[in-house]
């Protein structure tokens, strides 16, 4: 359980007639469906709303970009309709469990800071208030957004890292191209089927007789190839 604010509490009134956005997001698919103790810690953050001063019903749940990277707010659609707020004035505090939930992307947080301190609105995590008009929570958050890009980083790197000590040791695995099985000794082989060789050729004689993918992909859909098995 999350405890009551202090009297000396950075929340005010007027932050109060304004809505909470608790903003829940996990990065793919499969963290949502088999990572559900930190999405539940997540949802969780409500309780820190209503121990904040809100009312239940003036507490908004953004948990549309489920599934989604943080590295860029293009496709999140949560995160843009929360920014659009804050922006209104209509948000008094937006609240999520850590600032990697928010953004991966220095650019994308900063600007959330940015708009915030111009609406007076208030940012908080699992463990303080933060003020962004104020210049040591200022700091702080900046500190945090930087933590939080950092850490996507070392992350790819250490999976990056990890996939070229598999090659190197011949035990990667990838995926096979269209058109190609594996034959028992792991070699790659044309597909048997004559009708897939066929459609593969007549692709790649497009491509050398055009030059532009995008050309290739229009021919192919005239023909309503989307619908064949062979094309993905």
């Amino acid at each position: 359980m999350y405890a009551s604010r202090s009297p000396g509490s950075k929340i005010t009134a007027d932050h109060q007639h304004r809505r909470a956005y608790v903003y829940v997001r996990q990065s793919t698919l499969f963290q949502v469906q088999h990572h559900r103790e930190s999405t539940e810690r997540q949802y969780n953050v409500r309780e820190r709303a209503v121990a904040l001063g809100w009312a239940p019903s003036a507490i908004v749940i953004l948990d549309e970009d489920q599934g989604q990277s943080a590295l860029s707010a293009d496709h999140r659609q949560g995160f843009q309709r929360l920014m659009a707020e804050v922006a209104t004035g209509q948000v008094g505090i937006v609240l999520m469990l850590e600032a990697s939930r928010l953004a991966r992307c220095g650019s994308d947080w900063h600007r959330l800071i940015e708009l915030c301190s111009l609406s007076h609105t208030l940012i908080a995590d699992e463990q303080a208030v933060y003020d962004p008009r104020d210049p040591n929570d200022r700091l702080l958050l900046g500190v945090k957004g930087t933590l939080s890009e950092a850490e996507l980083m070392t992350l790819r790197t250490r999976l990056c890292e990890g996939r070229w000590n598999k090659a190197r040791k011949g035990h990667l695995n990838r995926s096979l191209p269209t058109g190609y099985v594996l034959a028992p000794d792991e070699q790659w082989l044309k597909d048997p089927n004559r009708h897939v060789q066929d459609r593969l050729d007549y692709i790649f004689a497009l491509c050398r007789r055009m030059g532009v993918a995008r050309q290739v992909l229009e021919a192919i859909r005239k023909q309503s190839w989307q619908k064949s098995r062979f094309i993905r």
